[in-house]
């Protein structure tokens, strides 16, 4: 008997992980502790070792399935064992629902190429719809004049998934039937798309579902990445759990930026990484939230769970994701401390280097807005926590300081709160303390 290799558990809260890529395929020999495929979490990529040596003799999941912890990925054969018993695919989705849409920089090449080889001509309509789509001409019924393919048997051919439609069935499909205009007119064509799936968290196996969104002529359709459908799904799940309510204040950093003008630069040479205002905010964050510990909690139905430690989640960006590593005890750092952890985390996430419990145990989020030059933002809760902060850019601004005109650092901190949990007088209050924790700041203040 062959062994299984699972799906591990890549992390706390973890339940679920999907396939982005294998690493070996079928008839591949692997060593103890090589990796097999690479998967995706809600939280982290990371890869998956092989728990023994030897043959791999199956691939039970497909790239892009997502898989309950403990399912069943592949089979390795050690030496020894008896064969794998042979797995049936596991999808009872229709196939048409399966298909996905036509890969357009895969295919798009291939089909003017196959139509010039098959000596056929077609309208201009047609070859527009086969290079948008990228169909092969060869696989379409033509319903026209001596099996000519028209602009409908190509609508009826991207409606079925990239199947065929029988002969005489496509004026049947009521969504072709209303597109029966002349094939040079221009059109809004609907086609099948992929989208975040429904949770089914008892079901093994999950894939995108598709819907039906409204295609227009020079579109392109990008494929959803496993990471880009994790943040889809968390951002989703945010938004429609938490009733989310949002305040802001804004600050005179001014004192703040006249100290950190001052030390940069003496920090960067002993310390080796740049010192930037993100961890004078965290330390004004954390200091107020043990102040209204209610800021660090999470709604959980029948009662509110308040948390002990305070682990400050960061956002940070990258080329085409987002992710939110955490500060562990950020109560109990001081300002260095912070920027060293933001410098170390955010490197971390540039190089793709971040593990689980990088990822893990967050209980309150703060944004860095600012950084790309925004002046106001509404950002959405790190579901289960019950609020998140965003501080936006300083800019100068004239403001009024006793009946005078002054040019003073100006930022906005913007607050998104779980209105289940939160209400606007606390919040107020713990805006208030941030700021007034912010412009605290001086030429005094110790780092360290």
């Amino acid at each position: 008997m062959a062994t299984e290799v699972l799906m591990p558990q890549l992390g706390e809260s973890v339940t679920e992980g999907t396939i982005a890529r294998w690493l070996v395929k079928p008839g591949d020999y692997v060593k103890k502790y090589e990796p097999l495929c690479e998967v995706t979490t809600d939280k982290v990529n990371a890869e998956v070792p092989s728990t023994v040596e030897g043959k791999v003799t199956q691939l039970v999941a497909e790239e892009g399935d997502t898989l309950a912890v403990g399912a069943l990925i592949c089979y390795i054969e050690v030496e020894g064992d008896a064969p794998a018993p042979e797995v049936k695919p596991q999808a009872t989705t229709p196939a048409a629902q399966l298909a996905p849409a036509p890969s357009v920089p895969q295919q798009a090449a291939g089909a003017p190429a196959a139509a010039k080889a098959s000596g056929k001509r077609y309208s201009p309509a047609v070859m527009r719809l086969a290079q948008e789509h990228g169909i092969d001409l060869n696989q379409v019924n033509g319903t026209g004049s001596e099996g000519r393919i028209t602009r409908k048997d190509v609508l009826a051919f991207i409606e079925n998934g990239g199947t065929a439609a029988a002969p005489g069935t496509v004026a049947a499909s009521p969504q072709i039937a209303a597109q029966t205009a002349e094939e040079e007119m221009p059109s809004v064509q609907t086609i099948a798309v992929s989208a975040p799936p429904v949770a089914q968290p008892s079901a093994p196996v999950s894939r995108p579902q598709p819907v039906s969104v409204p295609s227009y002529p020079g579109d392109t359709q990008i494929p959803v990445t496993p990471v880009r459908r994790a943040i889809a799904n968390r951002m989703t799940q945010s938004k429609h759990e938490a009733p989310h309510a949002w305040t802001m204040m804004e600050v005179d950093m001014t004192n703040l930026v006249k100290l950190r003008n001052r030390i940069k630069g003496e920090f960067k040479a002993k310390e080796g990484f740049n010192i930037t205002f993100l961890p004078f905010f965290i330390k004004a964050v954390v200091e107020s939230i043990k102040e209204y510990p209610v800021m660090n909690s999470v709604w959980a139905g029948d009662h509110i769970v308040l948390r002990k430690n305070i682990n400050i989640s960061i956002a940070v960006a990258t080329d085409d994701a987002l992710y939110v590593p955490v500060i562990k005890d950020a109560d109990q750092k001081s300002i260095y401390g912070i920027a060293r952890a933001v410098d170390e985390l955010a490197a971390k996430t540039r190089a793709g280097k971040l593990t689980p419990d990088d990822m893990a145990g967050g209980t309150f989020t703060v944004n860095n807005t600012g950084s790309f030059g925004s002046v106001l933002s509404a950002p959405i809760i790190n579901h289960p926590q019950a609020a998140i902060v965003s501080i936006e850019s300083i800019v100068k601004r004239p403001v009024v300081i006793d009946d005078m005109i002054a040019i003073r650092d100006m930022a906005n901190i913007c607050l998104s709160l779980d209105h289940r949990v939160l209400d606007g007088l606390v919040c107020g209050r713990f805006l208030q303390s941030v700021k007034q924790k912010l412009e605290a700041y001086s030429l005094d203040t110790s780092i360290y």
